[in-house]
């Protein structure tokens, strides 16, 4: 997959038969490649395949998608480039959409969660690598309780983010709110893995030379998408206090 990335990958994946596998076995496919996608850096406008058919509709076009702060935008599945935060994606604003059935905007949370889960592993790999590699008064760094802590933190965002979307895919809750938490918790894990992983590589981290910046654009990207972090945390705050109580989500 880190082999092509946008319109090619999207006709790779399809030429593999990756929408019959979404139509076939959905709780396989998502997982797979949105996890893939976020690993390897590269991307596809496939999340418009998950909404598309989680709303009914024929895979292969695209759709207006709700963003961060009330926005709406529509990810091309040309190479076109027009989104402010990464420039490698083509995305673009619109003046608005029609509202998403929640199956769909579920769906979507989902994968976006995969992704975002993908991407922070990416950067943990390439903190891990500097940390073994790197030297410092004679020691290699991940010596470093320090470093270790950081690392070790990451790992366990996002192994939780992972769970959490497991628990998310098997819930039948009317309110989605294992979905949105999911979510949220992905779009965390991904913050918590840029915000570390940046401290552990240091001054290095910082140049457009290295590869991490790309993922944490990608990763403010996706958590904007479909509902940010925060948004997903107010709301599911929100769907609390209208219960009156926290369901149970999971069976531990």
């Amino acid at each position: 997959m880190a082999a092509a990335s946008g319109a090619k990958l999207d006709a790779a994946l399809t030429d593999l038969g990756w929408r019959d596998m979404l139509d076939e076995m959905p709780e396989v496919a998502v997982p797979l490649v949105f996890r893939l996608l976020g690993e390897t850096g590269t991307h596809a406008p496939v999340l418009n395949d998950v909404v598309l058919r989680a709303a009914g509709a024929a895979p292969g076009d695209t759709l207006p998608l709700p963003f961060a702060g009330g926005c709406w935008v529509i990810w091309e599945r040309g190479e076109a480039a027009g989104s402010a935060i990464d420039e490698a994606l083509p995305i673009r604003r619109v003046p608005h959409g029609d509202s998403l059935p929640r199956a769909a905007v579920d769906a979507g949370r989902r994968a976006l969660g995969w992704w975002l889960a993908g991407a922070g592993r990416a950067m943990l790999a390439l903190a891990r690598r500097h940390a073994l590699d790197r030297v410092q008064f004679g020691r290699h760094i991940s010596s470093f309780q320090a470093v270790r802590h950081r690392l070790a933190e990451t790992l366990v965002a996002i192994e939780g983010a992972e769970a959490t979307l497991h628990v998310a895919a098997n819930s039948d809750d009317p309110d989605s709110l294992a979905t949105l938490l999911a979510k949220a918790a992905a779009g965390q894990a991904a913050l918590t893995a840029a915000r570390h992983c940046q401290q552990v590589l240091g001054g290095i981290g910082f140049t457009a030379e290295h590869a991490l910046h790309h993922h944490v654009k990608r990763s403010l990207t996706l958590d904007g998408l479909l509902g940010s972090t925060r948004e997903l945390t107010r709301d599911a705050g929100k769907t609390l206090l209208d219960r009156g109580f926290a369901p149970r989500l999971a069976e531990l």
